[in-house]
């Protein structure tokens, strides 16, 4: 079995991000021990949109060509009106000359960490442990050293570098003292799965589309087996009344009237925040993901953004620890990744939500008019197309210096 060293890398987490950057180190040659607290890989349904740019940071690692043929491709996306029925539609195929995959992939977040943990094995020089839980850690100018609980008791694992990857709940980001800024939504958020056709109660559904409605308003998401609704709660009501079948069916036939009840395959409710850590460096340790930013799930912009950072992470790990760079290149991290989290993720994802629940149904559908009218101009199209699928996000994060 590999053992933890000052040239190896740990990882807690084994999620998208924490998976991504054990295969990029991984590929590098670095030694990487990777953990998770978890005795399997969770099967977490939470994120299921990869945007453009993921798409083709992922085929560097081989994922993207694994990927594709468990997701669906969804070259086209809706913003609509619930009570109207109005829309537009914006096809993703107006960037083909600006990204290798010109549409996003709707495709559940587990199978990516399925994936790249089949991968690493093919690595001798990667080990990844379940079951094992992150308890403490210190620091000295050589690296890392991490207290951990498994299946065999407790010992200490050492690296040069720590990645903390394990989610809003950070143990890594509060054992480095790094606060995590913000504010959280006072209500949940429900999540319906159903294979119920819902394609044949709209015209023209998508795979992706965002309802705007005021208090009713929701979003529609395609995945292979299901059809998964996200929908706001009130926010003095129980789980327990919300999680009830008989509410349960009661959203999903306000939404489209059927027949008989609803084939609930499985719900879920979430609490959402918008923050982002006040640091995403403390000496030798980086946050990336979750750990380090959280934000509504309007735009998909969550598990997209931890992506970026891991990739754009990985990228200097590997130039500090095989061709001899500065650490400097790490506070360069923190200013990149975290400057973008701050002035266009948690900006963007803030507004989505104010524009699905826009309540005066007179402003949605000038909305609307607004959106068809881009639309109708490739130009403005391409422009709303890069924002809103972090194209831009991307590029901007690497001129910061």
């Amino acid at each position: 079995m590999f053992k933890s060293s000052s040239d190896s890398v740990l990882i807690v987490g084994a999620g998208p991000v924490g998976c991504t950057a054990a295969l990029a180190l991984a590929q590098a040659g670095i030694p990487v021990v990777l953990l998770e607290q978890e005795a399997t890989l969770p099967q977490d349904m939470r994120a299921s949109t990869f945007h453009p740019p993921s798409l083709d940071m992922l085929a560097r690692y081989g994922l993207t060509q694994r990927l594709l043929p468990q997701g669906l491709v969804a070259d086209r996306y809706q913003y609509r009106d619930r009570q109207s029925g109005a829309y537009a539609e914006f096809d993703l195929d107006v960037l083909k000359d600006v990204v290798g995959h010109p549409f996003r992939l709707q495709c559940e977040q587990y199978k990516l960490t399925q994936t790249a943990a089949e991968m690493l094995k093919d690595y001798p020089h990667v080990e990844m442990r379940m079951s094992t839980r992150a308890v403490s850690l210190t620091q000295s100018d050589s690296g890392v050293s991490l207290d951990v609980e498994g299946p065999d008791g407790c010992e200490t694992l050492n690296g040069r570098y720590l990645i903390g990857a394990d989610s809003t709940r950070s143990i890594v980001r509060k054992a480095v003292g790094v606060e995590f800024e913000g504010f959280t939504y006072p209500e949940l958020f429900l999540v319906v799965s159903t294979d119920y056709p819902l394609e044949n109660h709209f015209d023209n559904l998508s795979f992706v589309n965002y309802m705007s409605g005021g208090e009713d308003w929701c979003t529609i998401l395609r995945v292979p087996t299901h059809w998964r609704v996200l929908f706001p709660t009130p926010q003095d009501a129980s789980v327990e009344d919300l999680g009830r079948p008989e509410a349960i069916q009661a959203r999903m036939q306000a939404l489209a009237r059927k027949q008989g009840a609803y084939d609930i395959a499985h719900i879920s409710f979430y609490r959402i925040h918008q923050r982002v850590a006040k640091k995403y460096r403390a000496g030798n340790v980086l946050l990336a993901g979750d750990a380090a930013h959280a934000n509504n799930p309007l735009g998909g912009m969550g598990m997209n953004g931890g992506l970026h950072d891991a990739v754009n992470l990985c990228d200097k790990l590997i130039a500090i620890m095989q061709e001899g760079a500065s650490e400097d290149l790490l506070d360069l991290y923190e200013r990149q990744r975290r400057t973008v989290t701050v002035d266009f993720i948690q900006a963007q994802t803030i507004q989505n939500k104010k524009n699905v629940e826009e309540s005066n149904a007179a402003a949605r559908l000038k909305r609307i008019e607004e959106l068809r009218r881009i639309v109708d101009d490739k130009a403005q199209a391409v422009a709303f197309l890069r924002r809103n699928n972090m194209v831009d996000a991307v590029e901007r994060s690497y001129v910061i210096t």
